[in-house]
């Protein structure tokens, strides 16, 4: 069984080439694609920035998922989801990391994802497929399979 998580990650927001300075650039770069995707109000970023600075968002195996505050979900236009691989790496408070999985959410529309997410990260070797595909759509599929 999978879950559709067509409605919330579009391959159009899978960057698969970022580069970022530090960990502030790369939520930024996030929030830059989400506001591409019409997904969320300019204003988003900083609710993400402060989420960042009041607890890291790193989940291990190399993957951050940054996000808004509760009480930032009135600047989600639309629940999303975007995939940022950064392939040199970015310092996240001492650990490093290669991809970004960034959440805009409103409800719970997120939640299966998540657990995809998380079952993903229990393989490591299912881990670092995830850290070092090069295939948008490849990312899509890992992220859609319930029964991992």
């Amino acid at each position: 069984m999978t879950t559709n998580v067509r409605p919330v990650l579009e391959v159009r927001g899978i960057r698969l080439h970022e580069t970022a300075a530090d960990r502030e650039s790369a939520v930024h770069r996030c929030a830059d694609v989400l506001e591409e995707l019409g997904a969320v109000h300019p204003t988003y970023r900083e609710a993400m920035l402060d989420r960042e600075w009041a607890m890291s968002t790193y989940l291990g195996e190399g993957v951050a998922i940054p996000h808004g505050l509760d009480k930032s979900r009135a600047l989600v236009r639309r629940d999303s989801l975007v995939v940022l691989r950064f392939p040199d790496g970015v310092d996240w408070d001492g650990h490093p990391v290669t991809v970004c999985v960034a959440i805009a959410a409103r409800g719970d529309g997120h939640v299966a994802l998540l657990a995809a997410l998380a079952q993903i990260l229990l393989d490591p070797e299912r881990a670092r497929e995830l850290r070092e595909t090069t295939d948008a759509e490849a990312i899509v599929a890992m992220l859609s399979q319930e029964d991992l």
